[in-house]
């Protein structure tokens, strides 16, 4: 597979980091954890106006008709800014919604007039009551304050269910986790009836297309995370000094910083070949997205702590913006099945 940016692509890029670097400094992620907002107004704005959430939309859908390759060039940038804002998560279900024929809200989504946000961790259950379903239980991990819908998993007796679920109509309470940038909720549906045609998908494939996708996303913001973490050690080993040396000079830190750079072409290797695979529908799709997801996730983790280790006393204060990226990594190890399990999966394919 080829492995450069297009122009098109490259821009992409380009122009999203340059937005992110004005319009989502450390002081805004900082400002907005100490208020418990999701996410700045303005931020979602000028994210929207770039195309971001329709991004991977058909264009038939008011969206741009690109990929997943394009998506995970933006998650990548909203995880080096350590961003906050349900936009991944938007732009999936804006998506999800596009390729099962439902697409009443997708131009509202592609737009960033609707905020949307996926319910898939946890334990919620469906059953079937003549042409209702009917949900009950607890989904956790969600970005929900902010949304206007939630893309409910619902096991059933007839198999897994994506349903689409107003988020007023469910209860929403916060969760305190390690992670600062973003805010996190559960989400408790008690007796919830949904019409069946509120039923996005019952496609086992779908389903699975859908949450590998999730996966690599998440990859491709622990890349970002990574990248900004590399940034900032060797950017401090230069300028730290110990017996009379710049820290950068000596061997075992080279060595360090060497193993986070081999991590990170690892992960970008693995990343971007996972998206082309499910852009491409083929059949190696499904364990590239494992690879991925447990080499990216756990490596960028490991990553931080070399990063922490690097920078010394300076990287245990809250002053200092290492922990958000730290926080970030170590929960973003945990969405969407830790490495363990995509290893298990990665075992269980190969037999």
């Amino acid at each position: 597979m080829d492995f450069e940016l297009t122009e098109e692509q490259a821009a992409l890029r380009e122009v999203s980091r340059s937005m992110l670097a004005v319009s989502c400094p450390p002081q805004l992620v900082r400002s907005l954890a100490s208020a418990g907002k999701d996410v700045d107004d303005k931020l979602w704005q000028r994210g929207a106006e770039l195309g971001w959430i329709g991004i991977a939309v058909p264009e038939e859908h008011d969206g741009a008709g690109q990929g997943l390759v394009e998506l995970c060039l933006v998650a990548e940038e909203i995880g080096r800014a350590a961003a906050p804002g349900a936009f991944v998560d938007s732009a999936l279900i804006a998506l999800a919604l596009a390729r099962q024929g439902k697409p009443e809200l997708v131009p509202a989504l592609a737009a960033g007039d609707l905020k949307a946000s996926w319910a898939h961790h946890g334990s919620v259950a469906g059953s079937y009551d003549a042409d209702e379903l009917v949900l009950s239980g607890r989904a956790t991990a969600v970005q929900a304050a902010a949304a206007d819908w939630l893309l409910v998993t619902a096991a059933s007796d007839k198999g897994r269910r994506l349903v689409l679920v107003k988020r007023t109509l469910a209860s929403v309470e916060p969760r305190r986790t390690l992670d600062e940038t973003r805010r996190w909720y559960d989400v408790v549906l008690d007796g919830l009836r949904v019409r069946a045609a509120d039923v996005v998908s019952a496609d086992e494939a779908e389903i699975g297309w859908l949450t590998d996708a999730a996966a690599v996303l998440t990859a491709a913001d622990s890349l970002g995370v990574g990248e900004r973490l590399l940034e900032m050690t060797v950017g401090y080993v230069k300028v730290r000094e110990q017996f009379g040396r710049p820290l950068g000079s000596f061997q075992s830190v080279k060595h360090k910083v060497a193993d986070m750079l081999t991590t990170l072409k690892g992960a970008r290797a693995a990343t971007y070949y996972a998206a082309m695979a499910l852009d491409a529908g083929v059949a190696e799709a499904t364990a590239g997205s494992s690879a991925a997801k447990a080499f990216t996730a756990d490596g960028v983790a490991a990553l931080a702590g070399e990063a922490l280790q690097a920078h010394g006393g300076i990287g245990f204060t809250w002053e200092h913006d290492l922990h958000l990226y730290l926080r970030r990594a170590k929960v973003n190890e945990m969405l969407y099945g830790a490495a363990a399990e995509h290893y298990e999966r990665l075992v269980a394919l190969m037999e």
